[in-house]
């Protein structure tokens, strides 16, 4: 495939065009459509042609990333909607056994939707959410899809039709009047979904408004995408990529600073020469580019993958940032694995990589009360325990303090850990039940 290819996407309707279902079997066929009743499935050519091992599917690890699985959701769920749909029961029947299973799934962890959404005048403000003091997240309505879904995806509410659960705002005005009501706020992170599914145009029209003298006080503009490994035709060859380029030198050219935080999973999604053509096009025009993703069982669980994707990325000019742990959302026990495991693969990839990608952080929690960074897993006045310290958190008094937890081989997430030497809580606790209460108190009045 060149880099000139044309998009192609694909959803549960159109994949049996793709050439590459005959490659499938009955059964997984069936998979991908009772799966895609539940999760959202969007996959292009790209991706079929360029990232996927057609000789180890099931297992390959683009596959897996890209396609969904039975085991993705609990037998008795996948049972239940299979025969719905194998008897074709009503489409009233279907959506009920549909939803209650998302609603299981934890669709808005973290708080995202009843602790994360800011006030402007008395009232909720549509697309954005602010839950560290620096920094505001941003969801323009005109990018909320992507190239291709994730089957991990945790932000998969906003591409399942159920929009009670979705963020998205249509302009950039509410957010510019929030911006100027908040000198505390240097950074504003445009997320989706995709913000490089836009065209240049749409995403000039969200960003431009924030280059004003008014928001000086903001510094970093970021753009959260998986385009650089779903779709790097965007920075290539795209009719309007070279417009996108000019867009970044022109963010640039302000003076304030323009982080990718690009979304890479496997190694493999660096390996296509499009890949590294688009990482290198977009570095030239200033912005930097940091790497980003959760540690999934399936696709990247060996250190060797990690090491691969950092000491690549870095090669290619990337900055190494965070690895995550598996937020406890849709198919995360699936996807998520023990926190010792996580920590294990950590230190050993980090072991075998050289200071330059180093800059990594990890593996760190997004849960309620913070970004949660397990930093070892040692042995304290007898008792065997978890060192963790906040990265980021709702109070920024919390940040960089050290606090500890029993050892838990079966813990998987924040919310699964005791507190260790005989305490009662952690020290964040009272405060983030208050959080909650306070923010309970606020909904009422509304």
């Amino acid at each position: 495939m060149t880099s000139k290819t044309k998009f192609l996407p694909y959803n549960q309707q159109t994949i049996r065009r793709a050439p590459q279902w005959n490659n499938f079997s009955t059964e997984m066929k069936h998979t991908i459509e009772v799966l895609s009743h539940v999760l959202p499935f969007r996959v292009n050519q790209y991706i079929l042609d360029e990232l996927i091992d057609w000789e180890n599917i099931p297992n390959d690890p683009i596959y897996r990333l890209t396609f969904p699985h039975r085991e993705m959701l609990r037998e008795d769920e996948f049972s239940q909607l299979s025969d719905a749909i194998r008897t074709k029961k009503s489409t009233a029947d279907i959506r009920t056994i549909v939803n209650n299973i998302r609603y299981r799934m934890n669709p808005h962890p973290a708080g995202q939707l009843t602790h994360n959404v800011p006030r402007l005048n008395g009232e909720s403000t549509d697309g954005l959410q602010h839950k560290y003091k620096e920094t505001v997240l941003f969801f323009p309505a005109s990018g909320q899809t992507c190239h291709a879904y994730c089957t991990f995806c945790f932000r998969w509410p906003q591409f399942v039709g159920m929009d009670e659960l979705k963020f998205e705002a249509r302009t950039s005005d509410i957010l510019v009047e929030y911006l100027k009501r908040h000198p505390e706020v240097t950074d504003v992170l445009i997320t989706g979904g995709d913000p490089m599914i836009m065209s240049a145009k749409a995403l000039r029209s969200y960003i431009h408004p924030l280059l004003i003298p008014e928001l000086n006080h903001i510094k970093n503009i970021r753009i959260g995408t998986k385009s650089v490994a779903y779709w790097p035709q965007r920075y290539v060859s795209d009719k309007d990529s070279d417009d996108v380029l000019r867009l970044f030198e022109e963010i640039k050219a302000t003076g304030k600073n323009l982080a990718i935080m690009a979304h890479y999973n496997h190694p493999n999604e660096l390996q296509t020469e499009v890949a590294q053509t688009a990482l290198k096009r977009i570095i030239t025009t200033g912005a930097t580019v940091r790497m980003q993703s959760p540690l999934i069982r399936h696709i990247n669980d060996t250190p060797q993958s990690w090491a691969s994707l950092w000491t690549t990325g870095v090669r290619l000019g990337a900055i190494p940032y965070y690895m995550f742990v598996e937020r406890d959302t849709g198919p995360n026990e699936y996807f998520g694995m023990p926190l010792f495991k996580a920590w294990e693969i950590f230190q050993k990839a980090y072991q075998s990589v050289s200071g330059l990608a180093r800059t990594v952080r990890g593996p760190s929690m997004s849960a309620f009360p913070g970004k949660v960074m397990i930093d070892g897993i040692t042995e304290i006045a007898g008792e065997k325990v978890f060192a963790l310290q906040f990265l980021q958190a709702r109070n920024p008094d919390w940040v960089r303090r050290p606090f500890y937890a029993k050892f838990d081989s079966q813990a998987s997430w924040l919310d699964d850990l005791k507190p260790a030497f005989g305490q009662s809580y952690f020290f964040y606790e009272e405060s983030t039940q208050n959080i909650r209460q306070e923010n309970k108190i606020k909904i009422i009045a509304a």
